[in-house]
């Protein structure tokens, strides 16, 4: 089984792996982690906390960190290549990323803390790189996890003062496949507390134990949540690649406002135990990455298909292991004139492009959008009710979510940004998830949420539907907190299908991303077509971090989940 495996990783690096690497002598490095610990505090109540000082000349300009390759552009094929010749390894790596976390992230407050154990980690993996015998694409890969994913040596908090103390002792599923695969767990990520369903009016990228995450294109601009530490610390280059969660919105979202790959997977192809959970229903973890061969590498690893498919690919889709393109593919377009006019601009360019690589891209509108709105919330507080008191009895802290509630009412940390717990509130009083009322509803948003997707797509012949995943960032402000959710990920959520939301392209300095939604399980394909329509629009750029541009976004929408 090894030897088949090495073959595997030989042969995809090698398919892969476009243009030659940053030249660079041969990096050993060294260097210690700093020690973990928390960064705890709230935000002031107007701006959500005061970044730190920008990096000198609008951004931190050590890209290479010493190593010899580009952190912002490098690939994980191009790395694993690099340690294959012995020219890289991943304590070299992995020192690069710490330092630029104890350079930028004062910055951006995107990770609440590092791992003591990343350098041994990475020595480790490199100590199986000279034996060449590398567990797979992953082995020594710095990644950064969302704080609602459970470590067994790091605290793991949700954001939240109330889990705050010892950590869960247990790794998530999705861990102990990244762990088994070779990559270094790099820290934690922060969020927006209990993954933005506390409050009727949040900031999304705060939590009571992070403080307010940045936008690091321009500071003063929100992250989107609730995977906001996860999608701003990648547009920093604070880490290879992170994973994020989300129920409607949460990966794709802050992918789209920072300018990163943010794959939603089908529902049920990654494991939700160890999770923080909103709902059962709709939860999943998945992949962000600076590119989409990052984001599939690991997404084979998350649903565990790295070591299971057969044959000299990793299992990745073929699309991004040849030469593919855009032409003969159908598109449809869903326009959202309500994220105004500069990002249907945006969605306009991107379709031109489209249309220029062969795509038939042709004018959609999904339907049963409204009466998706209607059932989603109510059928989610709900589900919330049963998931969080099942998964509070196995912590330390409160058991339940009535002692949820009444801890925020007692520990005043929990409402320096915002003191609402509306959502809390409203999903203890919710119909029970037994209540035929309540299961009608679940079902009937089930199935109009597939139908929309399914419909459209046969009507039209379709290989996937794209629509922007983002408004530009509004300005974090939590006196006045967001504004309703961005309608453009709630069919793929609320269906259990694969979403993908790839650059696009800016507004001013704020950039804006095109979400790819397919069918059941079509995650595959998706990913395959998100690397051509990555290729063809070439929208990434690295952050400035600018403390402000243009006037003051008043409202806009946000919170996703």
């Amino acid at each position: 089984m090894r030897s088949r495996r090495k073959r595997s990783i030989a042969t995809v690096i090698g398919a892969l792996v476009v243009g030659s690497l940053c030249a660079g002598a041969p990096a050993s490095g060294a260097g210690d982690a700093e020690a973990a610990g928390y960064r705890s505090g709230g935000s002031a109540p107007s701006g959500g906390g005061s970044a730190a000082p920008a990096p000198e000349a609008g951004r931190y300009d050590d890209r290479e960190g010493g190593i010899g390759v580009d952190l912002d552009t490098v690939t994980i094929p191009e790395l694993q290549a690099r340690m294959a010749r012995g020219s890289l390894t991943s304590t070299a790596l992995t020192t690069a990323y710490l330092r630029r976390i104890k350079a930028i992230d004062p910055t951006i407050r995107a990770v609440l803390r590092t791992d003591p154990t990343a350098l041994r980690q990475a020595a480790a993996s490199d100590a199986r790189h000279r034996r060449g015998d590398p567990l797979g694409p992953l082995d020594g890969i710095p990644v950064l996890l969302k704080d609602n994913i459970e470590t067994r040596d790091l605290p793991t908090t949700a954001g939240s003062l109330a889990l705050a103390g010892s950590p869960p002792g247990r790794d998530a599923a999705v861990v102990t496949r990244l762990r088994d695969a070779g990559a270094v767990i790099l820290g934690k990520t922060n969020l927006s507390e209990w993954a933005n369903f506390r409050a009727e009016k949040p900031t999304s990228g705060w939590s009571a134990v992070g403080g307010q995450t940045h936008n690091p294109y321009v500071l003063d601009r929100n992250p989107c949540g609730s995977s906001a530490g996860s999608a701003a610390a990648l547009a920093a280059s604070l880490a290879q690649v992170a994973i994020g969660t989300e129920t409607d919105g949460s990966i794709v979202c802050p992918a789209g406002m920072n300018g990163v790959v943010g794959h939603k997977p089908s529902l049920g192809l990654v494991s939700q135990a160890g999770v923080v959970p909103i709902s059962a229903e709709q939860d999943t973890a998945g992949p962000m990455a600076r590119n989409v061969i990052d984001a599939a590498l690991t997404f084979e690893v998350l649903s565990g298909r790295d070591a299971a498919r057969p044959g000299g690919t990793a299992g990745l889709p073929d699309g991004l292991t040849r030469s593919g393109g855009l032409r003969g593919k159908r598109i449809g377009l869903w326009r959202l004139p309500s994220l105004g006019p500069e990002v249907d601009a945006v969605l306009t360019r991107t379709a031109e492009r489209l249309r220029a690589a062969g795509a038939e891209v042709v004018e959609v509108t999904p339907p049963y959008q409204k009466r998706l709105a209607e059932l989603e919330f109510p059928a989610l507080l709900s589900e919330f009710h049963r998931d969080i008191d099942a998964y509070l009895a196995t912590r330390n802290g409160p058991r339940n979510l009535a002692e949820l509630i009444a801890f925020n009412r007692t520990h005043p940390a929990e409402r320096t940004c915002f003191a609402g717990q509306e959502l809390f509130e409203r999903a203890l009083a919710a119909p029970s998830t037994s209540d035929p009322k309540y299961r009608a509803a679940r079902a009937e948003l089930s199935d109009l949420a597939r139908r929309s997707l399914d419909e459209t797509m046969a009507a039209h012949r379709l290989d996937a539907i794209a629509a922007p995943t983002n408004p530009p960032a509004w300005t974090t402000d939590c006196a006045r907190g967001d504004n309703d959710v961005v309608p453009s990920s709630t069919p793929a959520a609320a269906a259990g299908y694969p979403s993908l939301s790839v650059p696009a392209g800016f507004v001013d300095e704020l950039p804006v991303g095109l979400l790819l939604m397919a069918g059941n399980r079509q995650d595959d394909a998706l990913l395959s077509l998100g690397a051509a329509v990555e290729h063809r629009l070439h929208a990434w750029r690295a952050p400035r971090y600018l403390p402000t541009v243009g006037g003051t976004a008043a409202g806009g929408p946000g919170a996703p989940r």
